[in-house]
């Protein structure tokens, strides 16, 4: 499977203009035959952007979502659309099952091929370090896992990265391949590079972190999505190329499902657990 990250420019409050980019970036990854692509967390508004918040929120049905869904339709290819803000209650009416019957939470849904909405994940822990995300935001309290072209897919959210027990509860689950959309800012690229490797490397399974680009006033994205695989190795990252780390580009790479047997099997550390 031909997996891609979309580490596009978002604009903060520049809704119409992020989502076009998003739309864009999943065509051309998917011209390059990609058969799943990743987009960036709170693509449409983005995450610093904590006064457009409200503005930006919309149900699971609403049209940023739905463009997504057409867009993974059109190109025969799964999308995660990395997150959105989420209005709960609009998606409550719509009869979703949510968290909360109000407030805004910060929501990553599957599209498959057809553009059929396979899975829903809620941002778990809410980051609160120089941010307003746990002051706006409610966490998400479920999984939502699917199956995608052999693979059993998870998803987490960028702070999520800090918290090693939830990706043994994906393992648990018979995850075999993490999801990150991230909104992940200087100066802490380090972590960026630590924390994704780390957890593709204790829980044996790929990991995909998609960061973005973009300058939200004095803070800045690290850019520097990765793809790495079950035994920690990078199967592909930004600044590689052409591009520097931390600008717009796409992240690409093949990955097998078989990679993550043969490394469990080969090197059996899962079965030590106590």
């Amino acid at each position: 499977m031909r997996l891609a990250c979309c580490q596009h420019d978002i604009e903060p409050g520049a809704i119409e203009a992020n989502v076009e980019r998003a739309l864009a970036a999943i065509a051309t990854a998917a011209d390059d035959g990609a058969d799943l692509v990743c987009l960036p967390e709170i693509f449409s508004v983005g995450y610093f952007a904590f006064d457009e918040y409200e503005r930006a929120a919309e149900s699971l049905t609403g049209p940023t979502l739905a463009r997504v869904a057409d867009t993974a339709r059109a190109h025969n290819v799964g999308v995660l659309a990395g997150s959105i803000v989420e209005d709960l209650a609009a998606s409550t009416r719509d009869g979703f099952e949510t968290p909360s019957e109000s407030g805004l939470a910060n929501t990553s849904v599957f599209f498959d091929r057809s553009g059929e909405r396979r899975a829903i994940y809620r941002k778990h822990h809410l980051f609160g370090y120089e941010s307003r995300e746990a002051e706006l935001l409610v966490p998400g309290d479920s999984l939502g896992l699917t199956a995608f072209d052999g693979f059993t897919i998870g998803t987490t959210t960028c702070y999520d990265l800090r918290f090693p027990e939830l990706y043994r509860e994906f393992v648990d689950a018979g995850a075999t391949l993490i999801l990150v959309p991230s909104a992940w800012p200087y100066p802490r690229v380090d972590h960026w590079r630590l924390l994704p490797r780390a957890r593709a490397i204790e829980n044996q399974l790929f990991v995909a972190a998609c960061n973005g680009s973009g300058v939200f006033g004095e803070t800045a994205l690290c850019g520097r999505s990765a793809i790495y695989d079950p035994w920690g190795e990078i199967s592909a990252q930004a600044g590689a190329g052409e591009h520097a780390a931390d600008e717009p580009t796409i992240v690409t790479a093949d990955i097998d499902p078989e990679r993550v047997t043969s490394v469990r099997e080969e090197f059996p550390a899962l079965r030590d657990r106590r």
